[in-house]
């Protein structure tokens, strides 16, 4: 029997359709394939291999005379022994897991612990992130900087991450410039994931569901093997150490946009009014958003690729905010357009 694990009726062994069957057997007395077919919304031939899969489980009966009844027994007693036979193979289940880890701690020794495993070797690396990975229910939280392994770090945009667990990462903005890195933080915000730069990471890390974390024995030597940390104490100071650098992080959109429009039709800031003050004109979103980049130390080639844009349109964008902020050098721009606000989120008023 294909069981969906995610149909309700998945714990007690049974697929989507049986249980919809047998949802409408036990509101009537007795129904015929063809009523059951249509109250399940299926076609006859799949209504009656359903109620042979339910017959087969001892939770409906056929009925003798013509044409064909079926029946469904009473579910407290019926569908009552179903479970506790799932509850049997469960606990048997566990009996099993126990003897395995209990192989497990003596063949890894005292390095693999309850609380700290320890991976040695890059492929151990790349499939047990892997693995925590496609575990994850909730939240994967990630650190990014170089050195970077490619069997593991090319994998941070998530792709085996189920659907609806929250993606929140911050790059380390040196790292930030090549194509891997690039490609990986697009993947994982094209899923609804966050991103953020800083400009220095204390650590590579990365959080799942915050009850494991990944992280190398050598920040500098990645290859030299990694640590899976499970200890609640360590992974909520972890976690902790994550929220303070996201807290500090510049968030970063990498939509790639053609055309980023403002209020009033204006694309390009309204040109040079001199030095930063009240008659300062509104930046547009695609120069705030070169100005963000810009404001977290990267150069205008990395910030051309994060944006998909040219080089020389972010140039341009530069010195026109240069011109309109009365400043010269990037550290003015940065400095003036930060007092300005034009490093935050516009600020729409109504009227």
């Amino acid at each position: 029997m294909n069981v969906i694990p995610d149909s309700p009726w998945a714990a007690a062994g049974l697929d989507a359709i049986s249980g919809r069957v047998l949802e409408h057997l036990v509101g009537v007395p007795s129904a015929e394939v063809t009523t059951v077919a249509e109250a399940a919304e299926i076609s006859p031939r799949r209504a009656e291999e359903a109620l042979r899969r339910l017959e087969g489980a001892l939770l409906v009966i056929r009925l003798e005379g013509r044409p064909m009844r079926w029946a469904a027994g009473p579910p407290r007693s019926s569908l009552g022994a179903v479970l506790a036979r799932r509850r049997a193979q469960l606990a048997t289940a566990e009996g099993i897991l126990e003897r395995l880890q209990e192989a497990y701690d003596a063949a890894s020794g005292p390095r693999a612990a309850h609380l700290i495993e320890v991976l040695e070797h890059e492929e151990e690396v790349s499939a047990r992130y892997t693995q925590l990975l496609k575990q994850s229910e909730v939240e994967v939280l990630h650190l990014a900087k170089p050195p970077y392994l490619t069997g593991t770090e090319a994998s941070s945009g998530e792709p085996g991450v189920v659907t609806g667990v929250g993606l929140r990462s911050v790059y380390e903005t040196d790292g930030f410039t090549d194509a891997v890195s690039l490609e990986t933080a697009l993947q994982g915000t094209a899923r609804g994931g966050e991103l953020r730069l800083a400009s220095r990471l204390p650590v590579k890390l990365v959080l799942f569901d915050r009850t494991a974390a990944l992280l190398p024995v050598h920040s500098d030597r990645p290859e030299a093997g990694s640590l899976v940390v499970h200890s609640p104490a360590l992974v909520e100071a972890l976690a902790a150490l994550f929220e303070s650098v996201w807290a500090g992080a510049t968030p970063v959109s990498l939509e790639s946009r053609d055309d980023w429009p403002v209020p009033g039709g204006a694309n390009v800031p309204d040109g040079p009014r001199g030095p930063a003050g009240p008659d300062v004109p509104r930046v547009d979103e695609r120069t705030r958003e070169i100005l963000r980049l810009m404001a977290t130390g990267l150069k205008d080639e990395s910030i051309a690729r994060v944006l998909k844009v040219s080089r020389r349109t972010v140039q341009k964008h530069v010195t026109d905010a240069g011109n309109a902020l009365g400043a010269k050098t990037r550290f003015q721009i940065a400095l003036r357009a930060a007092g300005q606000g034009w490093l935050g989120p516009e600020r729409r008023t109504g009227g």
